[in-house]
């Protein structure tokens, strides 16, 4: 989709649908909007006096222009009261209403950023109108063929500025496009399935789609592995004819001498659950176990493309985790590259095992932090649900910092305890630590687990298995995979990278 930024009026240009918004309780439509009072043949004022729109937070109401106008429809949304508007809001109302135009089969629209005083900076208005059309519009359909012509696609967008900064406002837009394109980009990674999304084919896409400058993918093979004694990661990917691969990505837009953030990703790219194998009900959607790994692809992809100064490097170990007659087994002991050794209680506790090796990886970077993200445990969302991230780890100021971004973005994410009282739960008879320690705070003990083989880098970890995947659409995230961690992070970095540049001007 095209999207145009124009510091001009709306009213006064060519569209075939228009959309501005209204609050609940709120007579009438400021800014812009009162241009159409008369042009929709006075059918606004009636519905709203009526009490046929009430503005209520995700309301939509379509309404026809008079002959000669140029808006042929205006699509009012409503936001709820006003002392209640939210950048999230804001994503999701946009959403919606690029949703109806959709439905209409039109094939652009435009909106206005003359809303009056919304008490909001306007490029983050901006922001989150763009990133809510994007998102929202969001399928998945490359294997899609008895329908493919009824897949009908918005091909522009026309933002009009009125008496916004243009400058601002253009700047905010590209930032909101190249955002939400990664996200699209992790959403399409973990939506494939699992023939099409290989440990090798997720290590060429993320080489094909990081070509930017100080950027550089390189792939580690089952022999790389065996040299670097990565048995962790070998002893999961063994049940499996696909062979693993850990992706490592680097970008360097920092100075030589900073410390680079390392992020690392889950890549279970099929999870059967290994001899430990789970239910037959819902295995299907153990296609997603990668979203991690496709997070962090997305993150730098979205970075290196924003040009942030700053030092950035990605790991993904990738695996299938599979039965079979040479996999791993309940009972086996892994020595993992940092030397530890690991009693495998739970096949279906593989994620863990192969971050162990990646997370000592990690460390060979000399990082200022480790953020790893994965669909780690269920027992995360037993904790908390569908919507919500499960935060752990010892690197207080970036915790803190991610929390603020999730203000900002949306993405919930919710801290829980970790410390010594969880280490008796993981400590094996026969070796350093079982990769389980039961039911009983399942998502805690395997943070625990994983805070053993990071030694003393700041580290934070992120357990997304419940917002990975959705099984009801929301506004601006379609049913399926939501590319969940894309935002929270690249709107960590920025706040970051933005207060590095005020400190140093």
């Amino acid at each position: 989709m095209h999207i145009q930024v124009l510091k001009d009026d709306l009213s006064r240009h060519k569209t075939q649908a228009a959309v501005l918004i209204n609050f609940e309780g709120e007579a009438k439509i400021l800014g812009v909007g009162q241009e159409f009072y008369s042009k929709a043949g006075g059918q606004i004022a009636r519905v709203i006096d009526l009490g046929d729109f009430k503005g209520k937070n995700g309301e939509l109401s379509l309404h026809y222009t008079e002959d000669g106008c140029l808006v042929k429809r205006v699509i009012i949304v409503g936001m709820g009261k006003r002392k209640d508007l939210s950048l999230e809001r804001i994503r999701e109302g946009f959403a919606r209403a690029a949703q109806k135009v959709r439905s209409l089969r039109l094939d652009e629209f435009s909106l206005s950023l003359d809303f009056g005083n919304l008490g909001l900076p306007i490029e983050s208005v901006a922001e989150a109108a763009v990133e809510g059309v994007i998102l929202g519009l969001y399928t998945y359909l490359p294997y899609k063929t008895v329908e493919e012509d009824n897949k009908q696609k918005i091909s522009s967008l026309n933002i009009y500025t009125g008496n916004n900064d243009l400058k601002k406002v253009r700047e905010a837009v590209k930032g909101a496009e190249v955002v939400a394109q990664a996200v699209c980009f992790a959403r399409d990674l973990v939506s494939a399935p699992a023939n099409e999304m290989t440990p090798s084919i997720l290590a060429e896409r993320a080489k094909s789609s990081l070509r930017q400058k100080d950027t550089k993918v390189s792939v580690l093979n089952k022999e790389d592995m065996k040299k670097l004694g990565m048995n962790a990661l070998l002893g999961v990917a063994r049940g499996s004819h696909e062979p693993p691969r850990m992706i490592v990505i680097k970008y360097t837009g920092g100075k030589k001498s900073a410390k680079p953030v390392v992020l690392v990703g889950k890549g279970i790219t099929f999870d059967s659950g290994g001899i430990s194998i789970k239910p037959a009900e819902n295995m299907d959607r153990m296609k997603t176990d990668m979203a991690g790994g496709a997070a962090v692809i997305a993150i730098i992809k979205a970075v290196s493309e924003l040009g942030f100064g700053m030092n950035l490097v990605g790991i993904v170990p990738a695996t299938e985790n599979l039965p079979g007659g040479n996999a791993y087994k309940p009972g086996d002991i892994l020595k993992s590259l940092s030397g530890k050794t690991i009693e495998v209680v739970n096949t279906d506790a593989e994620g863990r095992v192969i971050l162990a090796d990646a997370l000592a990886y990690a460390c060979r970077f000399k990082p200022g932090v480790i953020i790893d993200l994965a669909t780690l445990t269920g027992a995360c969302i037993v904790a908390l649900g569908d919507h919500v991230i499960g935060m752990m780890g010892t690197a207080e100021d970036v915790k803190k910092g991610i929390l603020r971004a999730a203000d900002v973005t949306g993405e919930k994410t919710w801290e829980l305890p970790l410390g010594e009282i969880y280490d008796d739960l993981i400590k094996s008879d026969v070796a350093d630590y079982k990769n389980s320690g039961g039911r009983a705070g399942g998502a805690i003990t395997a943070a625990a687990f994983l805070q053993k083989f990071v030694g003393d880098c700041p580290w934070v970890h992120l357990d997304i298995a419940g917002p990975s995947w959705l099984e009801k659409d929301r506004p601006y995230i379609p049913k399926g995979a939501s590319g969940v961690g894309v935002r929270l992070l690249v709107r960590l970095f920025r706040d970051l990278f933005l207060e590095k540049n005020k400190n140093d001007s």
